[in-house]
């Protein structure tokens, strides 16, 4: 199994146009693909504008157009490809949704966004997903040939729990296509991946849309990696961007054999469980 991999987060700016948004997210794709990275994460809400008054309008089946999309580039280049997040309909509801395709272009999980985003900072931040979305129900892995992967999408980062299981179910890499704002940005976006990423000993990546200052929600943007000792080891500014990075599973091994908290763990005093 090797034991490194470089990893590609696009930082896209998001239109109104959705077919703008998926032409030029498949090149950014392709041109990550280029330049080596062989796991390739689209932020959230990629295809559409970030808002509960988007969500219905630009919301699709899955499969669908967009998912088509990302299964052709993902086999074109012959890639591991989270495919951000999209608004999904089934069966009458919505749901905000990353989907991950492999080099033969299948598909390999899809999550749906689990803890919706509802929160009311007085004076500065309202938002409230559960206005229109539904959330998912499970937990979402994959496998590639370097590591287990675990994904949530934004909100999901700030629940510990969601975290600690995907530790102990083995994932080495946590990926979190996100969009936080101009309020919680700043105070804990890196803050809790940092956190996420030194609790469990494991790399922790974020990718974000660019930021749009004449856009209804303005996302804070720097998608960010950071390694099991908790250091940012690559992150991007507010711009359309995409950063690299490579993955080292040599050194995740290194700093967990040195600080061994995995093994460690008092499960005579305390659990945390998966139900479902």
């Amino acid at each position: 199994m090797p034991l490194d991999f470089r990893l590609a987060l696009i930082q896209l700016h998001v239109s109104a146009v959705k077919s703008d948004n998926l032409q030029r997210a498949c090149g950014l794709v392709r041109e990550a693909s280029a330049k080596g990275a062989k796991v390739v994460a689209l932020p959230e809400c990629f295809n559409s504008p970030y808002g509960t008054q988007y969500f219905k309008e630009y919301a699709e089946k899955i499969p669908g157009e967009s998912t088509q999309k990302l299964s052709e580039v993902a086999k074109e280049c012959s890639i591991y490809l989270v495919g951000g997040s999209i608004p999904e309909e089934d069966g009458g509801k919505l749901y905000n949704t990353c989907t991950v395709f492999g080099p033969d272009g299948a598909m390999l999980a899809k999550h749906r966004k689990v803890h919706l985003f509802d929160i009311n900072i007085p004076g500065k931040m309202q938002f409230k997903e559960s206005e229109t979305l539904s959330p998912g129900n499970s937990f979402s892995m994959f496998d590639t040939p370097y590591c287990k992967v675990g994904l949530g999408i934004c909100y999901d980062i700030r629940f510990a729990e969601m975290a600690q299981i995907y530790g102990q179910k083995g994932c080495q890499l946590l990926i979190y296509p996100g969009a936080f704002n101009l309020t919680t940005g700043p105070a804990h976006w890196e803050l809790l991946q940092r956190g996420r990423a030194v609790d469990n000993q494991v790399y922790v990546a974020t990718v974000s849309p660019a930021r749009d200052e004449k856009a209804s929600y303005v996302a804070w943007g720097h998608s960010t990696v950071v390694n099991p000792w908790g250091e940012v080891i690559a992150k991007a500014g507010a711009e359309e961007t995409v950063i690299y990075t490579d993955i080292d599973l040599k050194k995740l091994a290194e700093i967990r054999q040195q600080i061994p908290i995995l093994s460690q763990k008092r499960c005579d005093l305390y659990g945390i469980e998966m139900k479902k």
